[in-house]
């Protein structure tokens, strides 16, 4: 019966693949767990502080904005990583939220280098930029939950076929409780699906399907958890071993083993 179970949820996802319509994998994510899932990442990447809304990271050539810490460009630069202000903006101003006029008048990072960026955080457009921000936390918390959503049928579609019971199987597992969605959510947000060719060291990806494919089998609940820290931990240093030394990397580590320990 278990086997029948896990075909059907196989079978599910590899019909919304080919584009049709398909149950979700998870639960319905309600507005108050998107809530507090958002609150956590706000912790996570902010502090939970109003200033850490408008970041930009020592070693880094863009802005890290909002509680997910959204990833903003200057025109025409190019980096490795996923730019996904634009994408929160876009999500933001859909659902009602009234854009500052720094986000209307600017559809790239008007703020060319980290020095500029800090000594204008006085200025009235990054205190509108900061106040805005603030003021829509809880629909934040609704965009990074629908990134999770829509996760799964990306990984499956960027990995061998031998491989997609095992992965629907490791993802349900930790889905079996709302710290685990929680978990998923903050993963997916924090590095992203793992399917993007970009974003690659030496060919080895960072992302939620490299961390899936170094779990083990386990049952469902705690112990899924358990092991998704660990092998998020793992994948982590992965990354930090293959990255450019010029980036140091090394430096966030603590951080990041922190963060992966929320998910136990």
């Amino acid at each position: 019966m278990k086997n029948s179970i896990n075909l059907k949820i196989l079978g599910a996802f590899l019909c919304a693949i080919a584009g049709a319509r398909a149950a979700p994998l998870l639960p319905v994510i309600s507005d108050q767990q998107a809530g507090e899932i958002g609150k956590q990442i706000w912790r996570n990447e902010c502090g939970g502080t109003v200033s850490g809304l408008t970041s930009w990271n020592v070693g880094e050539d863009f802005p890290s904005l909002g509680i997910c810490h959204a990833i903003w460009y200057r025109h025409g630069q190019r980096e490795k990583f996923l730019e996904s202000f634009p994408l929160l903006v876009a999500y933001l101003k859909q659902h009602g939220a009234e854009l500052p006029d720094v986000l209307i008048k600017n559809r790239h990072n008007p703020w060319p280098t980290r020095g500029q960026f800090l000594a204008a955080r006085d200025d009235p457009d990054m205190v509108a930029l900061r106040n805005f921000l603030h003021d829509t936390i809880g629909l934040q918390g609704r965009f990074v939950a629908g990134r999770l959503e829509q996760a799964l049928p990306k990984i499956l579609a960027g990995a061998p076929a031998d491989s997609h019971a095992a992965l629907t199987m490791r993802f349900q597992s930790v889905a079996a409780t709302p710290r685990g969605i929680y978990a998923l959510v903050d993963y997916v947000n924090f590095k992203g699906e793992g399917v993007r060719e970009e974003e690659r060291y030496h060919g080895q990806g960072w992302g939620l399907l490299q961390v899936l494919q170094e779990m083990g089998d386990t049952p469902p609940g705690a112990p899924a958890r358990q092991e998704f820290s660990r092998a998020a931990v793992s994948v982590l240093k992965r990354r930090i071993a293959n990255s450019p030394p010029a980036r140091g990397d090394q430096r966030w580590l603590a951080g990041w083993e922190k963060r992966c320990l929320t998910y136990r």
